[in-house]
């Protein structure tokens, strides 16, 4: 059974005396520090996900421009490509032009040298006729 005595009253104000000075000495210091790290870590939470946020926006940010780029790079090569056909084309048609034209000038060169050597012939055979009509006549 409890019994109060002056020991109990001793040992009550022993104990009053002890938490007060653990409190002033141990337990308010830790919740101060208990509050500070929890502030410091809301502090680098928040601050996390804003630059998070920062980052996220900047990734989406690049994205946008490197599609943006794509799209230009791919419409540039797009017209280089239209443009070089079209100089394809026209470098085509002026050699296919260019050999056709050689092509008839080698047509009338032959037809020429061909009209020259019939005209040769027959002089040649007008000749040799002759000559064998005489080789005739005079045998």
């Amino acid at each position: 059974m409890l019994e109060f005595n002056q020991w109990f009253f001793v040992l009550l104000a022993n104990f009053l005396v002890l938490l007060f000075v653990l409190n002033q000495i141990l337990f308010k210091p830790l919740a101060r520090i208990s509050k500070e790290r929890e502030s410091a870590t809301e502090g680098a939470l928040d601050e996390a996900k804003a630059m998070t946020a920062i980052k996220d926006e900047a990734v989406a940010r690049m994205n946008a421009e490197l599609l943006a780029a794509r799209n230009k790079a791919r419409d540039v090569f797009g017209g280089l490509r239209e443009g070089g056909q079209a100089v394809q084309k026209e470098v085509m048609s002026k050699a296919e032009a260019q050999a056709v034209e050689m092509i008839e000038k080698a047509r009338k060169e032959l037809q020429a040298e061909a009209e020259k050597a019939r005209a040769a012939l027959k002089a040649d055979v007008e000749r040799f006729s002759d000559e064998i009509v005489r080789k005739l006549v005079k045998a």
